[in-house]
């Protein structure tokens, strides 16, 4: 069985241009956003072990996270959040680099796209998916908050996010000397860069997701890498630092925020009537899938 191990842990828009000049001049905020994650990005390929590579879907706007241990003999190798329609795009990209893909992740059941985590399984068999217990969606191994998912000698330590969905996780890189620094957070829908998640369907609450990420996100170092699920306006990487400052919405207290996502007024997801019922059974209809409780091995 893989080394999934059970630890318990305890639980307004940004301006890209100034307005006070005809001629575009970028503003202060936009500075310190680009600054910050040019200074954050080429620290974290300074591991040698780790190699890590961003992965764009542009329907949905998702990304797709590949990383392996490189130095690891087998090079083993994970996916967080793959997209069906981008499956042989990512395993191309796995073979070329030489690597062993072990494990398909999702951050959560995705309501936009269908997750590629079922179409990766019928092509290369010997990869698990993964999903949280709390989604109560059907995978190979059902992880919870405190668990380690490990590919060579680096893992994620999985954080309980819920907000957007029930059964929504953060995953980040581990803390230790042997391990990328600085940390990765990857946060899937929970905390996008200047912004969050919905929180009117698939079991939303808007106090249970202001709570997650200032408890389980925000409580990381500042300069830990923020990389979500989504982004619509070309950003690609954040910092805990950066959105402690400038998150339009998860800056004001919990009941401003309670008051801005009761007011989006969003439209319904245009996807989700295909898109959930599929992810409930790993992107695929195939009711065969047996789950099994990671934190029981």
């Amino acid at each position: 069985m893989p080394r999934i191990h059970t630890l318990r842990l305890p639980l307004s828009n940004l301006s890209l241009f100034s307005s006070q000049s005809q001629k575009p001049r970028l503003n202060n905020n936009y500075r310190t956003m680009m600054n910050y994650t040019k200074a954050a990005s080429s620290q974290a390929f300074k591991n040698k072990k780790l190699l890590f590579r961003q992965l764009f879907e542009k329907d949905s706007s998702t990304y797709t996270y590949l990383l392996a241990d490189v130095a690891h003999p087998d090079k083993p190798a994970l996916l967080i959040d793959p997209v069906d329609k981008t499956v042989d795009r990512d395993l191309s990209l796995v073979k070329e680099l030489g690597l062993k893909l072990i494990y398909a992740i999702n951050t959560h059941v995705h309501a936009d796209h269908v997750t590629g985590t079922g179409l990766i399984k019928t092509k290369v068999p010997s990869v698990k998916s993964i999903i949280s217990k709390a989604s109560k969606s059907k995978a190979d191994l059902l992880i919870e908050a405190g668990d380690k998912i490990h590919f060579g000698d680096l893992f994620l330590e999985v954080r309980a996010t819920p907000g957007h969905t029930l059964g929504c996780v953060t995953y980040v890189t581990g803390d230790g000397s042997d391990q990328p620094q600085p940390r990765m957070a990857f946060t899937g829908d929970a905390l996008l860069i200047r912004g969050c998640g919905r929180t009117d369907f698939q079991g939303g609450s808007a106090h249970q997701l202001y709570q997650s990420v200032h408890s389980q996100i925000f409580s990381l170092p500042k300069e830990t890498l923020i990389y979500p699920a989504h982004d619509y306006r070309g950003f690609t990487v954040s910092t805990v630092g950066e959105e402690t400052q400038y998150n339009p919405r998860l800056t004001k207290d919990e009941e401003m925020f309670k008051s801005i996502m009761e007011n989006l007024n969003l439209p319904y997801p245009k996807m989700i009537d295909i898109a959930v019922p599929s992810n409930m059974v790993c992107g695929l209809q195939d009711l065969s899938v047996k789950p099994v409780d990671a934190s029981s091995n």
